[in-house]
């Protein structure tokens, strides 16, 4: 039976990409909410699962590197985008079921950096998917694809978080993997296959390959990232805004799915939590975006950065009146108050619906202040470092909480949270994209800035 090629469709088109970001959210679901669970269960720290989580944030902080790369090396017969897309799903699966050869939880170490090969696969895939989107949508179906994209995405984590943890009675942790490895390897098998990519415009230069090229590409690129950042009051705010947390992250990180496990949650308590997590902070994607194009992307950003923190506030308080405050070992762990139970789907179910009216809208103001000229290069770079700034969030977090307990690492997350609001009023798209003529004077500045901590680095 011949497949058929979904790019030759709209409606073809959207059940493509929806599929391939499934494939994206997936595996970040079943580390953040079924392993991370597991391990919890297992008496692993929250400092090694926090930097578990953090090695499956880390490469998507580098995917902008990938660029070049897949622009360069492209094969005739497999397709320019649908070649990588292709390889890099089967590495997926291959890396998953190496895992399943590993004792948990005495090789986490070992795993970390097995899936930390896998994620960086994953973001390969990922600058793949959205290339083979620009080249493939039209512009006037642009805007609900990319809706089903990050839909695609949130039910993934669902699938590969809840779904994994319903099952996990009788599938096992290591079932897990093989499970996520067969969701990856049927839509490799029945969505990337028989696609078709249509032929390269007319009059499309094609670059010349080979190790010298990509070297060009990568240096061009590097020029052109860096002009865009600094040509603009705008653009060189969200380059800071970037490297910030986007809110209190706590709430949709390792401490929750931690925390959730000490007050006596079982899987299917867990995986019902994660479940409605997901479904209600998607549809509030949505919502919060509709917003923002009616009230201001600015102000409508600042207040769900600020309602982020609430939640989190009001899970310290309730840890603080039962006293529940450092991690407890598995043998050591005494039966929670029902009140406290609550009071973590309760915060956890309001800090879904905050994140969800931020996360769309954040990504709308990105694009703001993108120069369309290099916008591929420009947005990638800024989800990157947003994508390092979730990296280095979880690995304090742990960290934290092994040391001062959990109340106090949730209010120091909410407070480091809205330290992005004071960068927030400066991105705003600039009268004249091009640049102010400021560009060196903030090159310069960088330039200190970097020398700086360099130099502060070496004692």
């Amino acid at each position: 039976m011949r497949l058929p090629d979904l790019l030759a469709t709209r409606r073809g088109r959207l059940a493509a990409f929806f599929c391939l970001y499934i494939t994206e959210g997936i595996p970040l679901g079943f580390a953040a909410t079924a392993v991370a669970t597991q391990l919890r269960r297992a008496d692993v720290g929250p400092a090694e699962i926090g930097a578990f989580v953090a090695s499956f944030y880390l490469p998507w902080a580098f995917k902008w590197a990938f660029g070049p790369f897949i622009d360069v090396f492209t094969s005739a017969r497999l397709g320019k985008r649908r070649g990588w897309i292709l390889g890099t799903q089967i590495m997926l699966v291959l890396t998953l079921l190496a895992c399943t050869a590993l004792d948990l939880p005495a090789q986490l170490g070992l795993l970390t950096g097995v899936l930390l090969v896998h994620n960086s696969f994953g973001a390969m895939q990922d600058v793949a998917i959205d290339a083979l989107a620009v080249s493939t949508l039209r512009e006037d179906e642009r805007g609900v694809a990319n809706g089903f994209m990050f839909a695609g995405a949130s039910i993934g984590m669902a699938l590969g978080g809840s779904g994994v943890l319903f099952m996990m009675s009788w599938l096992g942790l290591k079932g897990g993997f093989v499970f996520v490895a067969a969701c990856i390897a049927l839509v490799t098998v029945f969505i990337v296959l028989p696609l078709r990519e249509p032929a390269a415009p007319a009059g499309e230069v094609k670059r010349d390959a080979g190790l010298a090229s990509a070297g060009r590409e990568m240096r061009r690129f590097a020029v052109e990232a860096f002009r865009s950042f600094l040509g603009t009051r705008g653009a060189w705010s969200g380059l800071w805004f970037s490297l910030l947390p986007a809110g209190a992250m706590s709430l949709g990180l390792a401490l929750q799915s931690n925390l959730a496990v000490e007050v006596g949650m079982d899987d299917d308590s867990v995986a019902w939590l994660s479940l409605w997590s997901s479904v209600i902070s998607a549809a509030c994607m949505v919502f919060g975006g509709w917003l923002s194009d009616r009230w201001g992307r600015r102000r409508m950003l600042g207040l769900y950065l600020a309602l982020m923190s609430l939640p989190v506030l009001y899970l310290m308080s309730a840890l603080l009146e039962h006293q529940w405050i450092m991690p407890v070992a598995a043998e050591a762990r005494r039966a929670a108050p029902a009140a406290l139970v609550t009071a973590v789907w309760v915060a956890t179910l309001l800090y879904a619906v905050a994140q969800g009216l931020m996360y769309g809208t954040r990504s709308a103001i990105m694009m703001d202040v993108t120069n369309p000229a290099v916008a591929a290069t420009q947005f990638t770079a800024y989800m990157a470092m947003m994508n390092l700034a979730i990296a280095y969030s979880a690995t304090w977090q742990g960290i934290a909480i092994e040391a001062l307990g959990y109340p106090k690492t949730l209010l120091i997350d909410a407070v480091i949270g809205l330290v992005c609001l004071a960068v927030l009023p400066f991105i705003k798209p600039s009268a004249t994209p091009a640049g102010d003529g400021a560009g060196a004077v903030r090159a310069r500045r960088l330039a200190l800035l970097l020398a700086a901590g360099c130099a502060a680095w070496l004692p």
